[in-house]
């Protein structure tokens, strides 16, 4: 099986770190895997993206033009992206930084206050990877313990304190699609 996902958001907010990876767990996981960033202009404050393509088989084409699953971690991500959606797809959309709800009923769409959960760990950096930890849960496309051993294996040296508080911005995005208590 195939899925294709486009991550986007502000440059800054670590669209790109979170599509690099579920490239690096889909990759140790012994998978096909792409990842594409755009790069440019959008990365001082305008939108950045990256798209992810994860298959069991070989890849085709790295394009996306019609994603199985998007993180919308912005407003401009959710007018953009929203449209592009396969149907039967999932939009995982950062309520904290949206004015609007997504509007499509043919697809999955799940509202997950990123910026205040990840704000409640104590760093509003990690709203990416609590959104990654919901996409997690939505597209089962890889367990998070994947992700998990890949933080472990490629976060770089300098981010290696910060371990621990990504493996809770994680499955604290997996619970908030459950609708679990998302913080005690």
């Amino acid at each position: 099986m195939q899925t294709e996902i486009i991550l986007s958001g502000f440059g800054g907010q670590g669209v790109l770190f979170a599509g690099q990876l579920l490239a690096y767990a889909a990759m140790d996981e012994g998978l096909h895997v792409t990842w594409i960033p755009s790069y440019g202009p959008e990365m001082r404050g305008g939108t950045a993206h990256c798209t992810v393509i994860v298959s069991d088989d070989e890849i085709g084409a790295p394009l996306v033009r019609h994603p199985r699953a998007v993180i919308a971690m912005n407003m401009p991500s959710l007018d953009k992206y929203e449209p592009l959606v396969t149907p039967g797809g999932a939009l995982i959309v950062n309520v904290s930084l949206t004015t609007r709800a997504a509007t499509r009923k043919d697809i999955r769409v799940v509202e997950v206050p990123a910026n205040t959960i990840a704000e409640a760990l104590g760093n509003v950096k990690l709203s990416n990877l609590v959104l990654t930890g919901a996409l997690l849960a939505v597209t089962k496309t890889l367990p998070l313990v994947a992700v998990e051993r890949a933080l472990a294996n490629h976060l770089p040296e300098r981010h290696r304190h910060l371990l621990e508080a990504n493996y809770r911005a994680l499955q604290y995005g997996a619970a908030a699609v459950n609708h679990k208590p998302v913080l005690a």
